[in-house]
């Protein structure tokens, strides 16, 4: 029998290993369960897939509201930590209407009233649990999310794309490397709930409508390659590098081909990878990303790639939004254009990946190949018991903001303003207090396995390779001359 998950120090596969039970990352630190904390903790009333969905819900719900009701005036209420060159307080301060810090502080507040009733049901009654202990925990892992913010707005860090989310990990490893995570952080240290969470409310910023905005073209590079990339690297992860744990491989795959740290929060929860591995792959992007988006508009400038071809290249390649954006705009205002709808449309994928992900891996991991007794009921029973449930969140808050933004010109501005002014700052604190969490639970010693002979750092070298040489092709295929006049006219 075969299993997706966790490897031994040698490196080698552990049937035997734990599996999240809500269809969740695996952490290696969930096998030091107390018994004494095992028989104290109450059940949970909620998955943290339910809590994810009931909170994204709750938060997508009332941001549209306040939003019909107050219209641009919601433009501040939230905010993060953005950039500065000289002293770190300018990151604080901004240059909006309302100072920086404050609508940082109720971005926290209203996360935190919301957040505090999931971690203490998720927490039940072990150590850490209690009210008071969990919200002293969500404090300090909010301080350690606010350092990150600020530590990504530094002007040369920020130049170069080592965006929040690395500088999250980084802080939760020192900890947990080094002093350690005291008990009594315990209660906060829910990095699934705040990823899931995140992602449901990034389903609002992911509209439908971008299929149509570029036609076929757009589905060709986002659609077409993702696939086939992804596929192909896993075969060559796991047939030809040999690689030990195919979940790692899958994560790696699916961060690399389709919209990077989105892509493998939802497909590491599709396949129980561990959160080690989501580190690790998490890593690896941030890092290509930050040369790739340095790299790509000067080598194709070099090599003479015009702006339309170089824009549906770079958001067919780069894996973070931001990232696109950035470079796309070093090519010219067409090339962000263009490259900023391919990452939207690649986007829309997440939720398919997940589910296909979730199919093959209750087929060929963690069963006895043709042996149904492994099984709990039927292979569609099987399915949904893996599937990650968030993902309906997701999906769902996309189709209800499609319906809006489509049915006049006001829904899409209710929409856009309820996205820019409202969810999108709270699902970045969300994805980095997450990666804070993340790394409070990270090992480092358990990564090392993974990096033994170089074979990760292998795979995702190959199948970014291959993942440019596959997306440069279609690009100029499609872009270049197919849709050519086409793509002219869409352009302004």
């Amino acid at each position: 029998m075969e299993n997706g998950n966790p490897e031994s120090d040698d490196g080698s596969v552990r049937p035997d290993a734990p599996v999240s039970g809500d269809g969740g990352l695996v952490s290696s630190g969930d096998q030091d369960v107390s018994l004494e904390a095992t028989q104290h903790s109450a059940p949970p009333r909620l998955s943290e897939d339910g809590w994810a969905i009931v909170l994204g819900v709750t938060v997508l719900v009332t941001a549209l509201l306040a939003t019909w009701w107050s219209g641009d005036a919601v433009a501040g209420w939230f905010a993060q930590p953005g950039s500065w060159s000289d002293s770190p307080l300018q990151s604080l301060i901004g240059n909006g209407p309302r100072p920086v810090w404050v609508g940082s502080l109720l971005a926290i507040a209203f996360i935190g009233v919301l957040a505090i009733t999931a971690l203490v049901d998720r927490r039940g009654g072990a150590p850490g649990g209690g009210w008071l202990p969990t919200l002293g925990g969500f404090l300090a892992i909010t301080a350690l999310a606010v350092l990150a913010f600020v530590m990504a707005g530094q002007q040369v860090a920020k130049h170069y794309g080592f965006e929040y989310v690395i500088w999250a990990l980084l802080l939760g490893l020192i900890i947990s490397n080094t002093v350690g995570v005291p008990q009594w952080l315990g209660g906060a240290v829910r990095g699934e709930l705040f990823i899931k969470w995140g992602l449901v409310l990034l389903g609002a910023e992911v509209l439908l409508g971008k299929l149509v905005a570029l036609g076929i073209p757009g589905i060709l590079v986002s659609w077409f390659v993702t696939p086939i990339v992804l596929i192909t690297t896993f075969w060559f992860g796991t047939r030809i590098l040999k690689i030990r744990s195919p979940s790692l491989v899958m994560v790696v795959a699916a961060d690399m081909s389709v919209c990077g740290v989105s892509a493998a929060i939802a497909t590491a929860a599709a396949c129980r990878a561990k959160k080690e591995e989501l580190s690790m792959a998490v890593g690896l992007s941030m890092a290509f990303t930050a040369v790739m988006m340095v790299v790509m508009p000067v080598a194709f400038r070099f090599a003479g790639v015009d702006d339309i071809v170089g824009g549906a290249w770079i958001g067919g390649t780069i894996d973070s939004t931001g990232a696109v954006a950035a470079a796309g705009a070093a090519m010219g205002d067409r090339a962000m254009k263009i490259a900023t709808t391919v990452k939207m449309i690649q986007n829309v994928l997440i939720g398919a990946i997940a589910f296909a992900v979730s199919v093959y891996w209750a087929t060929r991991y963690e069963t006895a190949d043709g042996d149904s007794s492994t099984r709990r009921g039927s292979l569609l029973a099987e399915v949904w018991r893996r599937f990650p449930k968030f993902v309906l969140g997701f999906l769902a808050a996309s189709l209800v903001a499609s319906a809006i933004a489509w049915s006049d010109s006001s829904g899409e501005a209710l929409v856009t303003t309820t996205v820019d002014s409202l969810t999108k700052h709270l699902r970045n604190w969300l994805f980095c207090l997450a990666f804070v969490c993340i790394g409070l639970e990270t090992h480092i010693r358990t990564l090392l396995p993974a990096f033994s002979g170089g074979k990760t750092l292998v795979l995702y070298v190959i199948g970014q390779s291959f993942n440019i040489l596959m997306t440069g092709l279609m690009a100029s295929l499609v872009f270049g001359w197919l849709f050519r006049d086409a793509i002219l006219e869409w352009l302004p």
